[in-house]
């Protein structure tokens, strides 16, 4: 088993833009950890540069406590599982699985026991005499996580692995790969991925990184932390907007008042008063902010008049647009009075229908807001807790 640490990690290609940018990383002995973000954020060239795939531009990788920057990939101990599986076609499975043990010189009764051990633990003992093309998609995946295990490594590496498969293997094998990493608990897992809910399953640790427009950001770490920690405590609307599905609603509002027991605002164009129990040192009155809260925290209350207010919970009436009924809940679109997307998710016996006006309300400690740089204001008792 091996630690990884990366200090002050950049890449650059020729003159451009870094498209890795000041990674700073640790990740534990047993521990799983996802490289998550959009396409073209930099997390499959991050993982690159720790199996010795591309070249580090500036900074440190260490595997354990060796320094690995000059390393051959071949001698870093680590055994890397591609999107496109790169098995040999002519092969068979067990030829496959063996290939890297033949080639380090490993007797042949050593390859037998490991390539067998691997198949059983894979439900593959019965496949090890076909080549890849009589093997489904998930299988040959599971091939090429055998020939990894088999190596029987200190990191193994995971280059968005269920990519190419249809909905129900992705989470076939997403339950695999969850079931092995407790089977060989000795082993670091760096896993990459673009979807949100390989990572928050399978990762003790997520590496969420920058992308889109702000150059400034890009190919940055935007928050590091277990899975319910992103959920609820987002540093920054990036990070809100990307972690959750449907995603995260934001509406604009604008700082009414700041006193020691929290920030009061206004949303714009409905000019509901909306009062949270936050940190706001960083605001001044009468500055854009931006208001957010997850469908799954708006709970529909009524159609006739709305409850008074405790200050536990947010109450906002809407006109509903639209119902997607899904059976056990349905997403409720609520009419916003400058345009833009308000969604709530209420059960499937809601009985809410469009022209409906309707009541939703959220718990103050799930909303939450966002100042114009795009950073959270933090809890109060996230404060105190820091303190």
């Amino acid at each position: 088993m091996a630690s990884i640490s990366l200090r002050g990690v950049q890449k650059a290609y020729g003159e451009g833009p870094p498209v890795i940018r000041d990674v700073d990383l640790e990740i534990g002995k047993n521990e799983f950890c996802v490289f998550l973000g959009p396409s073209g954020c930099g997390k499959s060239t991050l993982l690159r540069m720790i199996a010795g795939l591309e070249d580090v531009t500036d900074g440190d990788v260490s595997i354990g406590d060796k320094l690995v920057n000059d390393v051959p990939a071949a001698q870093r101990g680590v055994a890397m599982v591609f999107q496109s599986y790169a098995l040999f076609p002519h092969m068979t499975v067990y030829e496959n699985m063996a290939f890297g043990l033949k080639l380090a010189k490993t007797p042949k009764a050593e390859i037998d026991r490991k390539v067998r051990d691997a198949a059983r633990i894979l439900q593959l003992d019965t496949l090890l005499d076909r080549h890849p093309k009589a093997l489904s998609g998930g299988q040959r995946q599971r091939v090429a996580i055998g020939r990894a295990i088999v190596r029987e490594p200190g990191v193994f590496l995971f280059d968005e692995p269920l990519s190419n498969l249809d909905a129900t293997l992705r989470g076939q094998t997403r339950i695999e790969i969850a079931r092995l990493h407790r089977q060989f608990a000795d082993a670091s897992v760096v896993y990459v991925t673009h979807d949100q809910v390989e990572a928050m399953t399978l990762a003790d640790k997520i590496v969420l990184l920058h992308a889109g427009q702000d150059t400034e950001r890009f190919g940055s770490i935007a928050q590091v932390g277990a899975p319910l920690d992103l959920y609820h405590r987002p540093k920054s609307r990036f990070v809100a907007g990307f972690i959750g599905s449907p995603r995260m609603n934001f509406l604009p509002a604008r700082v009414a008042s700041i006193d020691a027991n929290g920030v009061t605002v206004t949303l714009e164009g409905t000019g509901e008063v909306v009062r949270l129990p936050l940190q706001g040192s960083r605001l001044s009155v009468d500055v854009p902010v931006t208001f957010g809260v997850r469908p799954e925290h708006l709970e529909p209350i009524s159609t006739e008049a709305p409850p008074p207010g405790d200050g536990r919970a947010v109450t906002l009436t809407r006109q509903v647009s639209l119902v997607e009924a899904l059976g056990e809940h349905s997403y409720v679109h609520l009419e916003q009075p400058r345009g833009g997307v308000l969604i709530a998710k209420a059960p499937g016996d809601a009985g809410l229908k469009p022209g409906d006006r309707a009541h939703f309300r959220a718990p103050v400690s799930a909303c939450h807001l966002f100042a114009e740089d795009g950073f959270a204001i933090e809890q109060l008792d996230a404060i105190e807790q820091h303190a």
